[in-house]
């Protein structure tokens, strides 16, 4: 039997990211169904109001943590790098196949970092949540007049004679009616994609952590518990191995 190596691979930086996106992604889903079916549950407009504040908020430090999380892929430690996330670069398609094949096999390929079908699983999800991000934050301005952009949304719909960083959500007799019909044809497709990119990106990841649970059965390399330690348990040589990073 292969002896048993710890080494050091997920840097704190990388385990802070992965446990706040974590915890606001699922706080962001939670909040975002009771918003999408507001009208089956008989929410009243001040509670509209409050659900999307607090969508809002918790949105701020969602954004904030992938902006610090693209930053931390060219700062972090080897494993956290982008070179070492996105798929691409030499050998990466070979190995893909051959990672694919082993997969299905009584001895699958150990990787410190992520394997190659990681790599796309997690590249795919950090693009998902640049989406959310992104959508989510013309729809705070559309929706609240929240920053970055709901000064401009303001400016835009407030009715003649009123101070557009007066006005408060779900109150027509302060906008523009044109104005606001306009704003809100702007907004529809922002909506669709902001719904339905969060409907792949929980396919996806669901389709993560079932493959990280069977990942952790089939080769026990200590892959959960790494995300709070830091550390993988390996037998036998791991494929993206180097010289100094066991213990």
């Amino acid at each position: 039997m292969s002896e048993l190596k710890r080494y050091t691979v997920w840097d704190a930086g990388t385990r802070w990211f992965h446990w706040i996106n974590v915890l606001c992604v699922t706080a962001l889903a939670a909040v975002g169904l009771v918003i999408l079916n507001d009208g089956g549950l008989g929410v009243s407009n001040a509670g509209k109001v409050a659900l999307k504040t607090v969508h809002t908020w918790v949105g701020y430090v969602f954004v904030l943590n992938l902006l610090w999380r693209i930053v931390w892929g060219f700062w972090g430690n080897r494993y956290a790098r982008w070179r070492s996330i996105l798929p691409g670069g030499r050998g990466y398609f070979q190995a893909l196949r051959r990672n694919v094949a082993a997969f299905f096999t009584s001895q699958p390929e150990q990787y410190l970092g992520h394997n190659p079908i990681g790599r796309l699983s997690v590249t795919a999800m950090l693009l998902l949540l640049a989406v959310q991000a992104i959508t989510g934050l013309v729809l705070a301005g559309t929706d609240l007049f929240y920053p970055p952009i709901g000064h401009w949304i303001a400016q835009w719909v407030a009715t003649p004679g009123v101070a557009p960083d007066s006005l408060v959500p779900y109150s027509p007799e302060m906008y523009d009616a044109a104005a606001y019909e306009a704003m809100r044809a702007y907004r529809k497709p922002i909506v669709a994609v902001h719904l339905y990119s969060f409907y792949i990106l929980t396919a996806i990841v669901i389709l993560h952590v079932a493959a990280v649970i069977i990942t952790e059965l089939r080769e026990s390399g200590a892959i959960i518990s790494a995300m709070f330690t830091g550390q993988k348990v390996i037998s036998g040589r791991p494929m993206d191995e180097e010289s100094d990073n066991s213990d």
